[in-house]
């Protein structure tokens, strides 16, 4: 009787933890030994595990459209939607002088992501709004796309993910002057839960000189502007 309320306490513990949307680190948690495995090991295994997975919900796996899925999700999984993960995908930047002496704020707005939820592996959907000050050096714009998929492309939450962005761009650019913004809707809060497919989460980073009130404004004001 004690076994089962132990388990039913840290079941209860998890739920909890999930439903609250908690995390405790701006890196995301890796094993030392995360990358010893290569991907096509990676796919095998995981698609090994997958098929039981379906087997356990009563799937019948000899079904032509089913008998594909594990494969098909492996690798997905491996070479797709947490491909971020992997050090050898992040993208290879490129800075260029600032030949124009544009002074100004640089906005990339509505940059459309998609990630995981790591307390149940469902989406996350989102536009990301990224600015900075040029130092000397500029990024191209596809860059700053690409740089906010490879950290999308992970189990997250949206706090590490906008954390993430905005620490790589700061290191990327020698630049204290960053601000990242996020919106995005959780399917762990739209397809189950509560579910509540109206709400938003927001996230912000602010750094340098958009921590003054004025600067952070203009931004804000620019991303939230309709397109004329």
């Amino acid at each position: 009787m004690k076994q089962k309320e132990t388990l039913s306490n840290t079941q209860l513990k998890y739920d909890q933890e999930g439903d609250d949307h908690a995390g405790w680190s701006s890196e995301t948690p890796m094993r030392p030994d995360a990358f010893e495995q290569d991907d096509e090991l990676k796919i095998e295994l995981i698609q090994k595990h997958f098929k039981e997975i379906m087997q356990i919900l009563g799937l019948d796996l000899e079904d032509d459209s089913l008998k594909g899925t594990p494969y098909r999700v492996a690798k997905m999984y491996v070479k797709e939607v947490f491909s971020g993960l992997n050090p050898a995908n992040k993208p290879d930047v490129k800075l260029f002088e600032n030949k124009y002496q544009y002074n100004e704020m640089l906005v990339e707005k509505d940059i459309t992501f998609y990630s995981n939820c790591e307390h149940h592996f469902v989406p996350i959907i989102g536009r990301a709004h990224v600015a900075y000050f040029s130092s000397g050096k500029v990024i191209g714009l596809s860059k700053i796309n690409r740089i906010v998929q490879y950290f999308a492309k992970r189990p997250q939450v949206q706090e590490r993910l906008t954390m993430q962005i905005g620490n790589e761009l700061k290191s990327l650019l020698n630049t204290e002057d960053i601000a990242v913004v996020m919106d995005a809707t959780h399917l762990c809060v739209a397809s189950r839960g509560v579910n509540d497919t109206n709400s938003r989460t927001g996230t912000a980073f602010f750094s340098g000189k958009f921590e003054d009130q004025n600067i952070k404004n203009e931004f804000l004001n620019y991303i939230n502007s309709s397109a004329q």
